[in-house]
């Protein structure tokens, strides 16, 4: 078996290697491998690292830029000035501000949500908080989440959120550079995370009461999520995370449960070493689908839009290492064809389906934020 294991991954390390950025914005997608051709219409260009976005109820758009600016996108111009009244963010490695989501209240409360790295001298973590927008500033800010422990290490900050209800949120903080943070309940490091919209703790969290816990985690076992959405059907949470050289995930996110991480993958470290002998164990939850070599998977999506009703609940994933867009088909929560969709185009971070049924996407080098039109013909 150890010798099995050691030919796997051997494979692993020659098929992996490294993509090159490319700077063409506009671009129909030909390649063989592609069913579908794909038109993208740039909406705006030279962003800094852009890594989240929320479709406002008025038609502006907020963007949300790792370096710690969140700009609007207002009558199809992208406004110079940045939102003011932001909190501290800690634009640390990987940190900064990392994700920005609408309360599902929206409408009636006028919560913004943010996900970002927050320090105290030269040590931080995740956090979250809430604030309403009055014209080009943030009000009424509070941060009702705040990872512990703080470390300086720069690595695995996550993060996604996502709704479960009008009072239930869920986000996730990655392992932050240490594996072994994953498998412990006693930090928030490598946990899916659950908390009320105003921080307090859900009665039903699995872990709540225990004096050896975090009350806010859902699940553990995690190396670092970013990309959660719910399935449109069955409500479920789905999420994707980062393997390190190979194996990473797609997982279905379930209470109390135990992903593996690092004691089960299908990855090993950057220098060629082997992480662990073991890609499943009892008791812990396998993923229904995984990448080797690493697509580097940033941002998902599912597609319910009529505009593209050839991929009707099909999952949309962005990829970094892998510069594209990954579309899955499934069957129940089965894999059964993957399609490769802009290759080469761009470092994708982020595609979120719009109210007005489009898909949108960010990308990082060159830092773009466009609709995507399917050919459906």
């Amino acid at each position: 078996m150890k010798a099995y294991r050691l030919f796997f991954f051997l494979i692993v390390a020659l098929m992996h290697s490294a993509c090159t950025a490319t700077n063409s914005p506009d671009k129909i997608a030909t390649n063989p491998e592609e069913t579908h051709q794909i038109r993208t219409e740039i909406l705006a260009e030279s962003l800094d690292s852009p890594w989240g976005m929320a479709f406002l109820p008025d038609g502006r758009i907020l963007i949300a830029e790792r370096p710690g600016r969140l700009r609007i996108f207002e009558n199809g111009v992208l406004l110079p000035d940045a939102i003011a009244g932001l909190p501290r963010i800690w634009a640390h490695g990987q940190g900064g501000l990392l994700d920005v989501v609408l309360h599902p209240d929206y409408a009636s409360n006028g919560w913004i949500y943010l996900a970002y790295s927050t320090n105290e001298g030269n040590a931080g973590n995740t956090a979250i908080a809430r604030a309403r927008l009055n014209g080009k500033e943030l009000i009424d800010l509070e941060e009702i989440f705040r990872g512990d422990p703080f470390t300086s290490l720069q690595y695995h900050f996550g993060t996604r959120i996502v709704f479960e209800n009008n009072n239930t949120l869920y986000f996730n903080i990655g392992d932050r550079g240490v594996m072994n943070n994953a498998q412990t309940l006693e930090n928030h490091n490598g946990k899916v995370l659950r908390i009320h919209d105003d921080g307090s703790i859900p009665s039903d969290n699995p872990f709540l009461g225990r004096t050896d816990a975090k009350p806010e985690i859902w699940n553990f076992g995690h190396r670092n999520i970013q990309g959660m959405a719910l399935h449109p059907l069955t409500g479920e949470l789905w999420t994707h995370e980062h393997g390190p050289r190979g194996g990473d995930e797609i997982n279905i996110e379930q209470k109390e449960a135990n992903y593996g991480w690092p004691k089960a993958t299908f990855g090993i470290n950057y220098n060629g070493t082997i992480i662990s002998n073991d890609t499943s164990l009892p008791g812990m939850v396998d993923p229904i689908h995984y990448w080797v070599p690493s697509i580097a998977p940033c941002g998902m999506t599912f597609v319910t839009s009529d505009l593209y009703p050839k991929w009707k609940n099909n999952l949309l994933v962005g990829a970094l290492a892998g510069m594209q867009i990954q579309r899955l088909v499934l069957d129940g929560n089965k894999v059964i064809h993957t399609e490769k969709l802009l290759q080469n185009f761009a470092r994708f971070r982020d595609i979120r389906q719009g109210p007005d049924g489009y898909l949108y996407a960010l990308t990082e080098g060159p830092g773009l934020f466009f609709r995507i039109i399917a050919d459906e013909n």
